[in-house]
């Protein structure tokens, strides 16, 4: 036995060992669930990113098993938390487009676990229909966002504030828009004491305050660091310590997609919010105040985990931290998220265990939120669900076992979005315009660090991750690369068949 599988076996031996030790203690843990909106992976120090003021992360970070390449489901909203809460695909749960509902009849995490012992919360931003209103079973529902009335279903008061709202109305705040509503803009400019996070921060603390004697399940979604991309602490970093990402200045050739191209063009012309992007200072600001936003739920995180661990909770909870998909923020000078380069589709996956003790673990697997709901599960001592097309994670972690490829979506916001209506590009016409940009794409990451994404109505992609992990290089059209195609071709369609999804893309 050579030095490298003496450290793996001795190590899974000594957290097997932790496990069957401390089962009595955790046969019925708890969890803590929190997370972010459009958070890329590279915000914490353990993803590369040592400038950014993330202290209470980092320190979670430096407890927990940290999933080093962890993928969305899906780059946007809806689709992502529909993945995050189901672990089921996009594809199979009717969550392909943003504003889509949650059907009541597919079953959380919480309602899986179906034990009454459990006491159950969901706090935050929620993007799966019917935002302000308890449902799924959730003992509470605090809710922050009143920007969606438009898509709750027949039935429900369209008027009724959220109670961040109904926070706002009873601090005196008036509404800055016709309708009763606070924009979310008008939240982010507020004082740090009145926004979104310490909000949720003291209805999360008041939570766990009440339920400290109760097996419980506490999911809080911080809207941060989505836009609006300003708030209390924009100027908490110098710009000194803020860097440009490594690909800002990659020019985007003609072998990319043809979308991606007309996006960043796009944003040339046009701009963001009143951004003229086509002037670096007011990317770096920007890339500024997106670091701020950061270091505001950071405060809140180690609020949270601070009452956590005075309550003598934390060696009975399981916490995880995640975001539902990233933001490209100037990576080949885009914005946002919606495409499938790594800044979008990557995010921070981190998990503090009780029964692994309090020391880091990396894995460097590439994997997939798909696996989020069946890993929990078992750590919950709850089992595996047959319904649920992931599996847990526990012999990766334990065990070093290889994982299954990851697996990515795309599937256009046919509902939403409105069609283009001019060209941005020469040569480009309208017609083609709107044709790539309702393109679908479907994606596969391999265990080897490949990454393939094919389009039914753009161009392909293909990039070693291993050579190239800031995407610079298309490999698409290299003949030398024509039979991996091939082979990573085929586990698209072999993954499409496993999972009835009838996307035609080759």
């Amino acid at each position: 036995m050579n030095r490298r599988q003496f450290i793996k076996t001795s190590t899974a031996a000594a957290l097997g060992a932790n496990i069957i030790g401390c089962s009595k203690h955790t046969e019925k843990p708890n969890l803590l669930f929190i997370w972010t909106d459009e958070q890329r992976a590279d915000t914490m120090k353990v993803y590369g990113n040592k400038n950014i003021h993330a202290p209470n992360l980092n320190k979670l970070a430096s407890e927990s098993l940290v999933f080093r390449n962890a993928y969305v489901s899906q780059p946007v909203c809806t689709p992502s938390r529909s993945t995050v809460m189901t672990g089921l695909w996009p594809h199979n749960n009717g969550c392909t487009e943003n504003n889509l509902p949650l059907s009541m009849e597919i079953p959380v995490l919480s309602e899986m676990v179906d034990d009454p012992e459990y006491r159950s919360a969901y706090m935050g931003k929620w993007h799966l229909g019917d935002e302000i209103f308890n449902q799924h079973g959730f003992d509470e529902w605090i809710s922050i966002e009143d920007n969606y009335r438009k898509y709750y279903r027949k039935g429900r008061n369209r008027n009724q504030l959220s109670d961040y709202g109904q926070f706002l109305q009873q601090l005196g705040y008036e509404p800055d828009n016709n309708d009763g509503r606070y924009s979310r803009s008008f939240a982010s400019g507020l004082p740090l004491e009145h926004c979104k996070p310490k909000f949720l921060e003291s209805r999360a603390i008041d939570f766990l305050q009440r339920n400290q004697n109760n097996p419980f399940m506490l999911y809080i979604n911080f809207l941060e660091p989505h836009p609006p991309f300003f708030g209390p602490m924009d100027n908490h970093h110098s710009l000194r310590e803020v860097q440009f990402p490594v690909n800002f200045d990659d020019p985007l050739e003609e072998d990319e997609p043809l979308w991606y191209r007309i996006r960043r063009e796009i944003l040339r012309q046009e701009g963001s919010k009143d951004l003229d992007l086509r002037v670096k200072s007011v990317w770096h600001n920007l890339i500024q105040k997106y670091w701020g936003l950061v270091t505001q739920v950071d405060l809140s995180v180690g609020a949270i985990l601070g009452t956590l661990e005075n309550l003598g909770l934390a060696d009975n909870t399981i916490v995880v931290f995640t975001s539902d998909h990233g933001d490209m923020m100037g990576s080949h000078r885009l914005l946002h998220k919606t495409v499938m380069y790594q800044e979008s589709v990557q995010v921070p996956w981190l998990m503090r265990v009780p029964q692994m003790g309090r020391r880091q673990n990396i894995v460097s697997d590439h994997v997939s939120h798909i696996d989020l709901v069946p890993t929990l599960l078992d750590f919950m001592n709850k089992g595996q669900n047959e319904n649920l097309p992931g599996t847990s994670l526990r012999p990766v972690i334990l065990e070093n076992e290889k994982d299954r490829d990851a697996f990515i979506e795309w599937n256009p916001q046919l509902h939403r979005y409105k069609p283009e209506k001019k060209s941005y590009l020469p040569g480009v016409s309208v017609k083609e315009t709107n044709m790539v940009k309702h393109a679908y794409r479907r994606a596969v990451i391999t265990q080897e660090g490949f990454k393939l994404v094919l389009a039914d109505q753009d161009g392909n992609q293909l990039y070693d991750l291993n050579k190239d992990p800031f995407e610079t290089t298309n490999l698409v059209h290299e003949s030398q690369y024509r039979d991996l195609i091939l082979r990573h071709t085929k586990k698209i369609t072999d993954w499409q068949q496993r999972t009835n999804d009838d996307c035609k893309i080759v």
